[in-house]
């Protein structure tokens, strides 16, 4: 149940948050926004409110299997762990067991979803303006007609290769913000949970959830700016030769703080899209729990 639980949250989750995680990857990788605000007028005002919307269908879809893996392989690590440290799986775990079943559960998420990250990002970033806006040159058509389209010309022009490219700063950025996401999210709710009860309640979770994905993305957000450029930098115009290479040059032109772009974002869409994961996610199974005994 756990993998059903997480599927359903994580694709609630993304709908929730999505034209904010547009919106953030449009700051991280082009240079001519003057800030968030910036953005979204000029993402409004050339694309309407579609273009705050590109690739969600297939990024719904995927972000709920991929938060399914994650939920599932979390638990099952951390059963692993806990059998193999106390001879049960259902002892209560320390801190470092939920760290090591986090960061794991984050390596596998990541082998999974670089390719739909890549097509994400691409198609974010894509600039096709909308027909009611006027422009004295003609409108060309755009390179990627969709995420399955974008997935096929990817592969074509640049090779499996293309399809994982950000790779490295993905596992980076997944390993250590999912250690951390469910260790905050565990850490919450057991001090929040009054002593006696067996579970937090709702409210609990909501916070609990919602704090661990801000302290998660504030960890994150360094290495989501070095995948999202390694993304979108295509095989004819490649300026990026892997991770090092991308962070020197970006810190070498923008500075340090191009590092921290999209943080603000990635905080204030985290808080809303995790809440509704963890109670998703808890709701789920606690409904599981009582209709199967």
């Amino acid at each position: 149940m756990d993998f059903i639980a997480g599927a359903i949250g994580g694709g609630l989750s993304t709908a929730v948050g999505y034209p904010l995680d547009t919106v953030k990857v449009r700051i991280q990788t082009e240079r001519h926004y003057n800030g968030i605000w910036h953005c979204i007028q000029e993402t409004y005002r050339t694309e309407k409110v579609w273009g705050f919307y590109k690739g969600v269908s297939a990024s719904v879809l995927t972000v709920s299997a991929i938060s399914s893996v994650s939920f599932g392989a979390y638990r099952n690590f951390l059963c692993t762990i806990c059998k193999l440290r106390y001879g049960a799986a259902d002892v209560k775990p320390s801190k470092l067991d939920v760290s090591l079943a986090g960061g794991a559960a984050g390596a596998v998420r990541v082998m999974l979803m670089t390719p739909s990250e890549v097509a994400k990002v691409r198609m974010q970033t894509q600039k096709n303006p909308h027909p009611s806006v006027t422009s004295p040159q003609p409108v060309s058509k755009p390179k990627y007609r969709g995420s399955l389209h974008c997935l096929k010309v990817i592969a074509k022009e640049e090779g499996l290769g293309g399809l994982y490219k950000g790779c490295s700063a993905l596992l980076c950025r997944d390993c250590s913000s999912s250690a951390i996401y469910f260790l905050t999210y565990s850490a919450l709710c057991d001090w929040l949970t009054p002593t006696g009860k067996n579970k937090p309640g709702f409210l609990v979770v909501l916070i609990s959830g919602g704090f661990a994905g801000v302290v998660a993305w504030g960890l994150a957000t360094p290495m989501d700016v070095i995948k999202s450029r390694m993304q979108t930098d295509e095989s004819d115009q490649q300026k990026y030769k892997g991770l090092i290479h991308c962070a020197r040059e970006s810190v070498r032109k923008e500075g340090a703080k191009v590092l921290f772009k999209g943080l603000g974002l990635n905080c204030i869409r985290a808080f809303p899209a995790n809440m509704v994961v963890f109670v998703t996610y808890e709701a789920v199974l606690r409904f599981t729990d009582h209709y199967t005994k």
